[in-house]
């Protein structure tokens, strides 16, 4: 297997993307009208604008858009197709928040809820902790546990599996954990970070105009507070993802000027790593006035996102809501990655997942190349990469025939 590095900034870009991608589109032919004062913008390396952004949403030639967004995706990574071995240990569905797209959620005398103190934490992750190198753990804004909660977590799962890079806490239960400890979102993010937090999810973004969060989240981080509490994780080092839940009652320039919000604060501090589109998942959920995402709606938005989000490397398909089917034709649509091995998840299947949990390198392994790609497994936070190369798949013993 042939492994190599990267900064994180990088996160395993080609280091002369741009240069490829204004020679890739000089080359290109072909455009219709409507794409070709975009292309020129691309060439020169300028930002999308929102109106831009429209012109790709509104656009009636899906596949001109995906070929577009394809092409960038290649400019930064060539035919590589990203994933890693990972689980999801959700600590506590118990929350004091009760966001109506959560099928998640639990009081705290709902005869369902659950919080994992630290042994039963690590004997969940005792059970994978031989197959993986990640684990991503998000949950409840459970109102007895503070940062020292936490910390105590983070350094007793460090200490068993040092190998297991720990993402944990999206930006709303980091904002929590500040308000119950008395720290500023600094603080709070350090002391973590020294106690073994590796990264943070992207989770909670939704959609970053408060009108819609209040409607659909009411109660959670403002669109600013989401900003700022990731700013204060690049800040102390900690590199980020970030999401967008779409499909609900945001309107396209919403989403839009949400991915203009993230990526002025990539460029600003060049700490997200990953963006991750995902579509609201109606089943058992409370949000019956949801604009439910058609799979060429899916395709367009991962598309568009590349085309709008140059400060962000990658775009990962997240298989674990779209679907194995889906993420597979996401690769050809602008997505690099398509999250990992994840073994165990809650919070997708509650909404309405139907996506497997058994898959192993391997699996993945082989959507990737059905898909036209190189599979390559990472790290958590994209500085180590390794080609992954499937095992020959054992003979199977044939009893001989005798002839008579």
């Amino acid at each position: 297997m042939s492994a190599w590095t990267s900064s994180r900034v990088a996160a395993g870009s080609n280091p002369d993307w741009q240069q490829r991608l204004t020679d890739s589109l000089e080359a290109s032919t072909g455009w219709s009208n409507a794409l070709q004062p975009l292309v020129h913008h691309m060439m020169e390396g300028l930002p999308l604008t929102l109106d831009e952004g429209m012109v790709l949403y509104t656009h009636p030639n899906l596949n001109e858009v995906g070929r577009l967004a394809h092409m960038v995706r290649a400019a930064r990574f060539d035919d590589k197709a990203f994933f890693n071995s990972n689980v999801h240990v959700n600590q506590t569905n118990v929350c004091v928040l009760a966001c109506k797209f959560c099928a998640f959620r639990r009081s705290k005398k709902a005869s369902d809820a659950y919080a994992l103190d630290i042994d039963a934490y690590l004997e969940d992750l005792s059970q994978y902790a031989d197959h993986v190198d990640e684990v991503h753990s998000v949950g409840g804004l459970h109102p007895d546990w503070g940062v020292e909660h936490y910390e105590d977590l983070f350094r007793a799962t460090r200490k068993a599996f040092p190998h297991i890079t720990i993402k944990a806490l999206t930006a709303v239960e980091i904002k929590h954990l500040s308000q119950l400890s008395n720290l500023t979102y600094t603080k709070t993010l350090t002391r973590l970070k020294e106690a073994g937090l590796g990264s943070l999810p992207g989770g909670g973004a939704e959609i970053l105009d408060d009108d819609v969060r209040a409607i659909i989240c009411n109660g959670k981080e403002s669109s600013q507070e989401y900003l700022d509490i990731h700013r204060a994780a690049h800040g102390v080092g900690l590199s980020t993802n970030c999401t967008m839940l779409f499909g609900t009652i945001e309107t396209l320039e919403q989403r839009l000027q949400h991915m203009i919000s993230l990526r002025d604060l990539g460029s600003e501090t060049r700490g997200f790593q990953c963006f991750v589109p995902y579509p609201f998942l109606p089943d058992d959920t409370r949000l019956p006035e949801a604009q439910l995402a058609t799979g060429s709606e899916i395709l367009r938005t991962i598309a568009v996102s590349r085309l709008m989000l140059h400060s962000i490397p990658h775009i990962k398909a997240y298989r674990m809501n779209i679907g194995d089917e889906l993420a597979e034709l996401a690769l050809q649509f602008g997505a690099d990655d398509i999250d990992g091995t994840v073994q165990k998840e809650s919070i997708m299947h509650l909404a309405g997942s139907t996506t497997p949990l058994d898959h192993d390198r391997y699996q993945l392994s082989r959507l990737i190349k059905d898909a036209g790609c190189i599979p390559i497994q990472r790290n958590t936070t994209y500085e180590r990469f390794e080609t992954y190369v499937a095992p020959e798949p054992k003979r199977i013993k044939r009893l001989k025939v005798v002839q008579e």
